[in-house]
């Protein structure tokens, strides 16, 4: 048996080697995180550990075409139908993982505004009239019913009662949906 010493050796490179492997369930990140607001972009970002390293696909679910390749996947523009399940797959030789996020815009403009008015059709003097103003807006928005280019109620309901409707009544009313952001 010989042994060496090394008395004057500036610089010792150890090599390891790794085995392949499958990559494991990827982590995901979103950014911003926390609510995500209508028309703002969406960073979502897939990391796994792998050797040889993973190859990343994004889908959105009930989707079959990939939506980017890539580690990181931007979204600009988010609006509420680009809510749902997407999930990244980390992909090599050895195998595949998948792990999925749900996305929701938490904060939008209103994009159906209804109005109702109860009873229909004719209305008589004395009796009772619900007018009935609503939107799909996130948060929930203000209501404000107009008579003639006059407000007459401000509120969250968007609800304007009339218990005894009477010919001073009579008129032109609009509602406005307004503070959704």
């Amino acid at each position: 048996m010989t042994i060496h010493t090394f008395t004057d050796v500036d610089e010792l490179s150890l090599c390891t080697f790794r085995p392949p492997d499958a990559p494991r369930v990827p982590s995901v990140s979103v950014s911003p995180s926390g609510e995500i607001v209508e028309n703002s972009t969406v960073t979502l970002t897939c990391s796994s550990d792998a050797n040889p390293a993973a190859n990343y696909t994004w889908y959105k679910e009930d989707e079959d075409s990939p939506k980017a390749s890539g580690q990181i996947f931007i979204i600009t523009d988010f609006r509420p139908e680009h809510s749902g399940n997407y999930y990244c797959e980390a992909q090599n030789a050895r195998g595949r993982h998948n792990s999925t996020l749900h996305l929701t815009v938490c904060k939008y403009k209103p994009t159906l505004i209804c109005t109702y008015l109860s009873p229909s059709g004719e209305i008589v003097e004395g009796s009772s009239v619900t007018l009935t103003c609503s939107s799909d807006a996130n948060p929930a928005a203000t209501y404000t019913w107009y008579k003639e280019n006059q407000k007459v109620l401000q509120g969250p309901t968007g609800i304007s009662h009339f218990p005894s409707i009477s010919p001073e009544d009579r008129g032109n009313y609009y509602c406005n949906v307004s503070k959704y952001r």
